[in-house]
């Protein structure tokens, strides 16, 4: 028999972060997050996500043994403001019984139908800037401090359990190699000469902080036209850059000024933690922080988390002058392999803007959807 029984004391939070070890502790792709990071996501006074929107965990027991988990996730800025009547749902895991999936889908579509919302749709979290999809492909491949990993089982449950498709998304890499600057470094003086613009880089972080606001609400212009964006808030700004912002090497951060002084552009590439994490283990003592702090300095893997271009210079080739800075940090840096977030299949742009590095498609993962009506 499965009891579902929802997180409410401490205890039980950290018993709905810390399950996933147990379920992947034989696994050399899943890639374990920071306890005390993940108990901070799910603390409404830390994580200002709980501002706009309810949360509710649950986790399924099975003869006294915690056997799966689920948050369930209303975000009221999407239901009340942009009218997408959605419920959503994340960090979804569970062992291979589909007694056990069901019943922690069941609990997602209880919420749902109680506040009359039209469908739900997971895995994903509180907005864009949280992991999102249920990988179906690359099962053989490590993961990313960014992404979900899961085991192939899951994609069953979602379909035995009525889901369907509803987006999906590519994870792309490709060998630095690639990166000839043949197909960006004559663009770039061009660029910069048409519309005045020139790069800013930086070697601090300190000195990254104050054009972080900045870079967040070209974050929210840049993407606004996506399906299901949520644009992220003022106090949000302030979370993400105390959490991941300070902690990103500041030479990978670029931005792209005109002649004003205004933000027209920026990137942010991160380097790989996964193996760093995968040595600390999902605690940052003894020797955890160590190894990520030696990953800052000497991945040789860099993961292209965001790039942000204002919808006025958006098919401009501005990219080509983030390119061109990125492609003189990395050869100093010795980088070999340059991976990419996920990126909606629907994107057309974005596979423009990287078919020329020649990049190979080495995961896709999905979010899953149901009527609640």
């Amino acid at each position: 028999m499965i009891t579902i029984a929802e997180v409410k004391t401490i205890a039980d939070r950290k018993k709905f972060v810390k399950f996933p070890f147990t379920l992947y502790k034989d696994s050399p792709y899943w890639v374990p997050p920071i306890i005390a990071d993940e108990m901070e996501t799910f603390n409404p006074e830390k994580n200002p996500a709980f501002k706009d929107a309810e949360v509710t965990l649950f986790l399924a027991y099975k003869n006294n043994e915690i056997v799966g988990r689920v948050a369930a996730i209303i975000n009221w800025i999407e239901v009340n403001h942009q009218k997408v009547s959605k419920m959503r749902f994340g960090w979804f895991d569970f062992i291979d019984d589909l007694e056990v999936s069901k019943s922690l889908l069941d609990k997602v579509s209880e919420i749902g139908k109680k506040h009359k919302l039209k469908y739900m749709e997971g895995p994903v979290g509180f907005s864009n800037l949280d992991k999102v999809g249920v990988l179906v492909e690359g099962f053989d491949h490590i993961g990313t401090m960014i992404t979900w990993y899961n085991h192939p089982y899951y994609i069953n449950h979602f379909e035995t359990n009525g889901f369907v498709k509803e987006k999906e998304y590519m994870e792309n890499k490709f060998p630095f190699a690639n990166a000839d600057p043949k197909f960006y470094a004559k663009a770039n003086e061009l660029i910069k000469k048409r519309y005045n613009l020139r790069p800013l880089n930086f070697t601090k972080t300190k000195d990254v902080m104050p054009m972080a606001d900045k870079m967040f609400d070209l974050f929210n212009e840049s993407y606004a036209s996506l399906s299901s964006f949520v644009p992220i808030n003022e106090i949000q700004k302030a979370y993400f850059k105390k959490k991941y912002i300070s902690f990103i090497n500041p030479e990978y951060i670029k931005f792209v000024l005109d002649d004003k002084d205004n933000l027209v552009a920026f990137g942010i590439v991160m380097p790989s933690f996964s193996k760093a994490l995968q040595k600390a283990k999902g605690k940052l003592f003894p020797t955890g922080l160590f190894h990520l702090l030696n990953a800052k300095r000497n991945s040789k893997e860099v993961i292209f988390y965001l790039i942000g271009v204002h919808p006025e210079y958006q098919n401009k080739g501005v990219t080509a002058i983030l390119f061109n800075e990125y492609y003189k940090t990395f050869t100093a840096k010795g980088i070999h392999t340059c991976i990419r977030t996920p990126e909606l299949e629907e994107n057309i742009a974005i596979k423009q803007l990287w078919k020329n590095f020649d990049p190979q498609i080495y995961k896709r993962r999905r979010t899953y959807r149901k009527s609640l009506v």
